[in-house]
């Protein structure tokens, strides 16, 4: 079951899984996911408007579980969006034991 922790001012959407930025600013997003199957890698990219910023990659073969973390500060303009995907692999639960953080860090 996917969930939210904290979501002041309600600017991510469970539903879509987009974040909304509120106003122009610097943020901080991160981002830590588990894959499930040896022999297999995956690929999870951060994207910002529909473009990819940062990758994280897990690959060995010989490892049936193994994580992928990644983070990044961004500048925003109000309205931008932010969201995960999955470019290859499968995830360990699917989404459910993976993380993704954000948060505004300076406002402009």
């Amino acid at each position: 079951m996917s969930q939210v922790l904290v979501n002041i001012g309600n600017h991510f959407d469970l539903a879509s899984s987009i974040f909304v930025a509120p106003r122009k600013g610097i943020y901080s997003f991160s981002f830590h996911v588990v894959k499930v199957y040896n022999r297999q890698t995956i690929q999870v990219s951060l994207m910002q408007n529909g473009y990819p910023v940062i990758s994280a990659f897990a690959g060995d073969q010989d490892v049936t579980r193994e994580a992928a973390s990644n983070g990044v500060l961004l500048l925003m303009e109000k309205e931008d969006t932010v969201h995960l995907k999955l470019e290859r692999g499968n995830l360990m639960g699917g989404w459910k034991y993976s993380t993704f953080s954000g948060f505004l860090v300076f406002p402009l």
